[in-house]
């Protein structure tokens, strides 16, 4: 189950994907993350179905120090080796 995050809120300049990426190899979670130029943090993010959930509600609160306004979900396709943090787009 692959899905395609965009996480909004004060969720660039507090870790957020350095704390993605850990979170997600706790839970065994593939795909990636990464800042965008309009200030959100996207992801895709594939796993059985509650290894998603939990990231998905990790996402929701994030790292310490940030405030997450929203949470856009949506299907994704790939299949993904490990979980890694991507440059801006």
């Amino acid at each position: 189950m692959a899905k395609r995050l965009v996480i909004s809120g004060r969720v660039q300049g507090v870790g957020f994907r350095f704390s993605m990426v850990i979170e997600a190899e706790r839970l065994g979670v593939r795909g990636w993350v990464r800042n965008r130029r309009d200030g959100t943090v996207e992801a895709v993010v594939d796993g059985d179905p509650a290894t998603v959930t939990a990231i998905i509600e990790w996402a929701r609160a994030g790292p310490p120090g940030a405030r997450v306004t929203g949470v856009s979900i949506g299907d994704a396709d790939g299949e993904f080796a490990g979980f890694d943090s991507r440059p801006t787009a």
